[in-house]
Order: structure tokens, then C-alpha cells, then sequence
């Protein structure tokens, strides 16, 4: 695995602009936009937390790490950047992706496995042909290039923990946010330490939870109401921030003082404030109607 995230083929492949994005995305729906008329979606968010609910469960039923879920997280929104969602079978794309994830992670899982545990959750959508996840794994690995190395956040988030003197409420709760990023566009348009640090700055401030978030307000006031520490403070480091609020002004004043990217940090934020407001309006019921329906009706459960 590539140590140096700067030199990873994530960096130098993975890495996309917002316009980039959207570009690549309508130039996939303009190939056939009567099928895009005739299957409409939800917004992309909703359907990665349907995305996410589905592999965490089949992840649960084979005792699948974090980390290898959120390599497959990654995986799915690489190819559905190559790949229209609406030209797949989304079940057998899913469990294709984490099986693997789960091997690039070093804890593979035999694919008679994974099939038989997809075909138990998702019965109608997954072939008991095992050569067929096969067939979709070549198909994953080609549209990803064979870049398969994926860095994440939470490395970061641990190697800060007693640089900023978090307390394990707030690592949780990052660790929680970092899980969420992945349900939003931020896996491929900023560096996993950014996300690792807005992911801190949300859980020292706005607590952020599934039922939404006073959006961008409480950000916003979090920072600009956070005094600068005093010169005790400075002097004696994170060690004597004892307090909620002594921490988020170290927090801070470490972010000022530093070489990270701080806008980066401020956009993403945002992102993650807009994905827990929208979280709102997700319904399980839409988004599986709305997925099956399209696999069904175009025979791509054969």
C-alpha cells in the first residue's frame, strides 16, 4: 500500500473538482436520457444512505471490519462515476464491492459466501451463479483502473487524538461523522486528513445527528464565537484544555497555525451539515422501490 497518500494513485486519479464531477456525471445521463426519463431517482445522497444501510447489513452477517466497508463505499462511488447507476443490477454491484474491499483490507471472505449471504438478503436480485460476482468484480476492477489503494481519515483522527486532547466522546462522535462522509462526494474531491479534521471540528461544536443539524448557523457561529486562547493556553498546549470550550479554541488556533487547506475544511463541513439536513426526507421504502424497479423492468437481475 502506498504510505504516502500525496504520491497515491487516490490523489492522482481519485481526485476530482466539484465541476469535474458534475461533468462527468451529465456527460453518463446524456447518454440515454430516455431511460433517465424513465427511472427517475432520489438525490444521490439518499441513495447512498440506502447504498450504506444495505452493505452494513450484509457486512453485520459476515462480521465485515469498518474499514473494509468503507473501501467499498469508495469502490461503488468510483465506478458510479464511470458507469451509469440505471445501467446496473445495484445488489449484485454492492456485494461485488464489498467482497473486494474486504480483500484488498487483508480479511477476505470466500465467494460462495458473500453470494450465498447477498442471495438470503437480497433473494430476487442475486444470481446463485458465484461465477457471476466473479464476472462483476472484473468488471470493478476495470472501471477503477486496478487503482484499488484507498486512504481514509480515521488513521488521522488517531494520530490526533492526543495532539488536540480529545476525549473518547469526541473521537466517537468523529468517528461516526468520518463514516458519514462517505455518503456524500467527499471521498473523491478532498484528502482524508481534511476530512478527518472536519469531522473533529463538528464533533467539538455542532453535534451533529441523524435528525438534522441547525445547518450551516451553528458552524459558522462555532468558529467565529471561538475566542483566541490565551497565552497560557498556547504555551502549555492541549494538555490543559480541559473544557469543551478550551479545546475548541485550541482546536482552533492549531487549524490557524497550520498548513491544512482550511477552506477545504469549511466546504466539507458544509457538505456534511447539507447531508445530515437532507437525512430528514430518506426513506428506505422510496429508494428500494425506485432501485428495483429499474433492475426489474431492464433484466439486469439475470
Amino acid at each position: 500500500m502506498a504510505a504516502n497518500y500525496w504520491a497515491s494513485t487516490q490523489r492522482l486519479h481519485w481526485n476530482f473538482t466539484k465541476a469535474e464531477l458534475n461533468e462527468m456525471r451529465q456527460a453518463l445521463e446524456d447518454e440515454d436520457r430516455i431511460v433517465l426519463q424513465q427511472y427517475p431517482l432520489p438525490d444521490r445522497r439518499l441513495l447512498s444512505i440506502f447504498f450504506n444501510q444495505q452493505l452494513a447489513k450484509l457486512g453485520k452477517r459476515m462480521s465485515v471490519r469498518q474499514q473494509a466497508l468503507a473501501t467499498a463505499q469508495v469502490y461503488i462511488r468510483r465506478f458510479y462515476t464511470k458507469v451509469d447507476v440505471r445501467n446496473t443490477n445495484v445488489y449484485l454491484i454492492l456485494a461485488t464491492a464489498l467482497y473486494l474491499a474486504c480483500k484488498m483490507e487483508e480479511s477476505p471472505q470466500y465467494i460462495r459466501m458473500v453470494v450465498s449471504e447477498a442471495r438470503n438478503m437480497w433473494p430476487d436480485f442475486i444470481p446463485s451463479d458465484v461465477s457471476k460476482l466473479g464476472e462483476c468484480e472484473f468488471y470493478l476492477i476495470s472501471e477503477m483502473n486496478s487503482q484499488l489503494i484507498v486512504h481514509h481519515p480515521y488513521r488521522t483522527l488517531q494520530e490526533l487524538q492526543g495532539r488536540l486532547n480529545l476525549g473518547q466522546d469526541d473521537i466517537s462522535l468523529a468517528w461516526s461523522v468520518i463514516n458519514d462522509h462517505y455518503l456524500t462526494d467527499l471521498p473523491l474531491l478532498v484528502a482524508p486528513h481534511v476530512v478527518a479534521i472536519a469531522a473533529i471540528f463538528l464533533s467539538l461544536t455542532v453535534k451533529p445527528n441523524h435528525g438534522g443539524l441547525q445547518a450551516a448557523t451553528n458552524a459558522a457561529a462555532a468558529l467565529a464565537n471561538a475566542a483566541q486562547p490565551s497565552k497560557e493556553l498556547l504555551q502549555t498546549g492541549a494538555s490543559s484544555a480541559n473544557t469543551p470550550q478550551d479545546r475548541v479554541q485550541y482546536f482552533v488556533q492549531w487549524l490557524a497555525e497550520g498548513e491544512v487547506d482550511i477552506q477545504a475544511v469549511v466546504d466539507s463541513t458544509q457538505e456534511l451539515i447539507s447531508l445530515y439536513d437532507l437525512w430528514e426526507q430518506y426513506s428506505e421504502k422510496t429508494c428500494k422501490e425506485q432501485v428495483s424497479r429499474f433492475v426489474k423492468a431492464r433484466g439486469l437481475d439475470k
